[in-house]
Formats: C-alpha cells, sequence, structure tokens
C-alpha cells in the first residue's frame, strides 16, 4: 500500500463531471498504471498535443482527482503528476436524489464501459502477438446466478478484496525489483440484476 487514501469516493457532480471526460479518463487510467508521468509523456501515450494534456491534467488537479508529484528529471523543469489516491470509487446511490446527478452518473457510467470495452477489443485483436502464456491466462466468461441483493453486494466485496490483494502483491513485487514478465492487467466485473 502506498499510504494513499484506498477508493476515493466521489460523491459530488462536478468531480463526476470532470472525471467523466474521455481525453481526462484516459490520462486518469494513464497515470494510474504509470503511477506517475508529466504532460508529455502522457501526450505520447494518448496522441494529442502536450498544451491540451496539460489543460485536461490541471482540470483534474482542480478536483483533487490528481496531484503534483516529486520531480523525476534531473533539471527539475518538468511538472510530474500522480493520481491523488490509489481508485476512486462512484456509487449510484450518491447521485439518485436529483435527474441531472442521476443522468450524469449514467453518461459517466457509460463512458467508463465504453472505454473498458475498447480495451477488450484491442486485446481481442492483438492477442496474438502475446504469447501462448498471456492468451492461456487471460480470461472472458459470464456467469448467471440467483441471488439476493445482500448476496450480490457480499460477492462484490469478496472480488474487490481478492483484487486488492493481488493488486498489493504486485506493487510489492515491483517495488522489490522483480519486474520480470509483470504487465499491465485490467480486470472488468459487472454484476447486476436482470429479467428475461
Amino acid at each position: 500500500m502506498t499510504g494513499k487514501e484506498r477508493d476515493r469516493r466521489i460523491t459530488d457532480l462536478g468531480t463526476l463531471k470532470a472525471l467523466a471526460h474521455p481525453l481526462r479518463l484516459r490520462l486518469y487510467r494513464g497515470l494510474t498504471i504509470a503511477r506517475a508521468a508529466t504532460a508529455s509523456q502522457l501526450a505520447e501515450q494518448v496522441d494529442e498535443a502536450v498544451s491540451l494534456v496539460s489543460y485536461h491534467l490541471r482540470k483534474l488537479a482542480e478536483h483533487g482527482l490528481i496531484e503534483e508529484a516529486e520531480g523525476r528529471s534531473a533539471d527539475g523543469r518538468e511538472r510530474w503528476w500522480q493520481p491523488a489516491s490509489d481508485g476512486i470509487s462512484i456509487r449510484d446511490e450518491d447521485f439518485r436524489d436529483a435527474p441531472e446527478k442521476a443522468a450524469v452518473h449514467t453518461a459517466a457510467s457509460r463512458l467508463f464501459f465504453e472505454q473498458r470495452a475498447d480495451m477488450f477489443r484491442r486485446w481481442m485483436d492483438e492477442r496474438a502477438h502475446w504469447g501462448d502464456a498471456w492468451n492461456a491466462a487471460a480470461n472472458s466468461s459470464e456467469s448467471t446466478l440467483r441471488l439476493t441483493a445482500d448476496e450480490l453486494t457480499e460477492l462484490s466485496t469478496e472480488m474487490l478484496a481478492l483484487l486488492r490483494r493481488y493488486d498489493e502483491r504486485g506493487r510489492a513485487a515491483d517495488a522489490a525489483g522483480d519486474t520480470e514478465g509483470r504487465e499491465n492487467v485490467a480486470v472488468h466485473t459487472y454484476a447486476f440484476p436482470f429479467r428475461i
């Protein structure tokens, strides 16, 4: 663990709107993966102008989603950024008390889903280049269960705890210099009720 707040809960509309911008969300994800980066580094990743990336990074910082990081360049002229917390949490219950808030939450959720789906599509297009071990390790599945709302809450809590355990293991290994064979891995889960 890094000592930062874990899963900062976003409850205000302004912060949700700031994050629910396609480029800002990509920049936030890039910072989460890199743990610290400059606007120039992120601009290269997202194929945008450094000035545009800098503007959007400042917007994320205004809402406390990212913060300046300790400089890592020898001359100290580059501005480094890092996530302000170890993850964020956005809950429906915080945005359903007014139609505008619910609409923004729904739009943000759709954007999050679309970017996650794009990541998976990219994996499918590129998987031939990853080799046998990664192809065997990757997983895509669907389970249909008969649960109560309380049981679904319990399942979600247990799954999140498991993911955190693996995240902490990976971070500890990185910190110890054990980076051989490590890659960024996205785990997307969706658990929701439905009727036929």
